[in-house]
């Protein structure tokens, strides 16, 4: 192989052109994981009728098959070799079996249980394995085409973006097609699907000149399970590791959580909590550059602490808002100082959680630098399987701990007490806490990463 060329020294259109395509690679990725995870949980309670343990429970099931798929899909892809490189033919090669397994996870089978239970847990587990085939190759990139930091963060801002963009567009169309019942849920899981394949494949094609000539793992290769147990020992990645499960965690529990708090809890009329949902989208984005930009002038751990501190402020807040009368009009002259604090409130939570979306990854490859082997793929694969497996947990404890409450979807607005706290907690305490423990994991991280990386 001809050696590798960094993209911080490449001319500045070839530059430009793997930012935009980095941009796209999350576009379809992003949609697919905003709409499950505001929308799936509601999907299999409200419209396949499913319990809302059994519900919380599809996705927790399907991690047990992700715990070696992960692992395995990132190792292989370390040792995948041609003239592309290891990431390009896998991103390629799991964009059409990823479309076809989103659209299909939004059918309801006609079937009963426990055979339409094990259908969603069948298809749910080929959309996750093909989604890790996607997006941890894409993933690994970001470490790979350069070792300049500011570019690594730049790159990972260009990436969620397009994540946040595309997320917008599931939620626009989740507030056109969800009150329509199962058909709706259908033409978003195929919209999404046609999404996810096209934006896949444009991406590779955009980062091909870039990905062929970038670093790649060292060919001298560890067996998997030594490699594993190496990981232990690298404390920037145990750090990012526990950092992103309980920051994501956190975002992935406030997402489902988000319309039953609009509606259930604060009594506005379902199709507003939807549309509510887009101003926490936007700000995210905005949060995105502004975080970026503190990155830059700062550090990246100062842009986690600030941002994560007004996370954790704004969640509280979130818990103790008062909900709207039970009847009535809800754009009266009485209700206007509460919608206002609620706006205000989602758009400052949107723009801190931006954190979990940029930070977590721009602190990624500096755990890969640590590794000699700089396993990228395999790393990365730990940060997919993290991402999935906060926002399964999330799901799964979120359906268990409503059950436990007394929620049940068809009472709305006539839930019993224990539940309407259960749901608060869900969108403000809970979440807030996991931050709070984020940032302490991260609270010495300049330490370990100039004892690890002394250059």
């Amino acid at each position: 192989m001809s050696t590798a060329v960094d993209l911080i020294d490449a001319p500045a259109a070839l530059k430009r052109r793997v930012l935009r395509a980095y941009g796209i690679g999350d576009a379809g990725t992003g949609m697919a994981s905003a709409v499950v995870g505001f929308y799936l949980f509601v999907f299999y309670t409200a419209v396949a009728g499913l319990p809302a343990w059994l519900a919380g429970t599809v996705l927790m099931v399907v991690r047990v098959w992700d715990v070696l798929s992960d692992q395995l899909i990132g190792w292989l892809g370390d040792r995948t070799g041609g003239r592309w490189g290891p990431r390009l033919p896998w991103m390629i090669s799991s964009a059409v079996p990823l479309g076809l397994s989103m659209t299909l996870m939004w059918w309801v089978p006609p079937f009963a249980d426990p055979w339409r239970f094990l259908w969603f847990v069948a298809v749910a587990a080929i959309f996750q394995s093909t989604y890790s085939g996607v997006n941890l190759p894409y993933s690994a990139l970001a470490t790979e085409l350069t070792k300049d930091e500011k570019l690594r963060t730049r790159l990972n801002a260009y990436r969620f973006t397009g994540s946040v963009l595309a997320s917008l567009l599931g939620l626009l169309l989740g507030a056109a097609l969800s009150h329509q019942g199962a058909p709706g849920y259908l033409q978003i899981g195929l919209a999404t699907g046609l999404i996810l394949t096209f934006g896949s494949v444009s991406s590779a094609l955009g980062l091909a000149p870039a990905a062929a000539r970038c670093k790649r793992p060292s060919p001298t290769h560890q067996a998997l399970i030594p490699q594993l147990r190496s990981l232990k020992t690298n404390g920037l990645f145990v750090r990012v590791v526990a950092m992103y499960l309980l920051g994501w965690g956190a975002l992935q529990l406030m997402q489902p959580v988000s319309i039953i708090y609009l509606s259930d809890a604060l009594h506005l009329p379902h199709r507003w909590s939807t549309f509510l949902l887009i101003p926490f989208q936007i700000s995210a984005l905005a949060g995105l550059w502004i975080w970026n930009r503190v990155a830059a002038q700062r550090s990246r751990l100062v842009a986690l602490q600030v941002g994560g501190c007004g996370w954790i402020v704004f969640c509280i807040l979130a818990l103790v808002l008062p909900a709207l009368p039970v009847s009535g009009n809800a754009l009266a002259a009485a209700n206007r100082g509460q919608l206002l604090a609620l706006l205000v409130t989602l758009v400052l939570l949107g723009l801190c959680a931006a954190t979990a979306y940029l930070l977590s990854w721009a602190f990624l490859p500096d755990a890969v630098d640590a590794e000699p082997n700089h396993p990228a793929g395999l790393i990365t694969a730990f940060m997919v399987q993290i991402q999935k497996l906060g926002s399964a947990a999330s799901v799964f404890l979120l359906g268990l701990m409503l059950s436990w409450s007394g929620y049940e979807a068809s009472l709305g607005e006539a839930q019993p007490d224990r539940a309407l706290v259960m749901i608060r907690m869900s969108m403000g305490l809970i979440p807030a806490g996991l931050v709070m423990l984020s940032l302490w994991v991260m609270r010495d991280w300049n330490r370990v990463r100039t004892r690890l990386l002394p250059s």
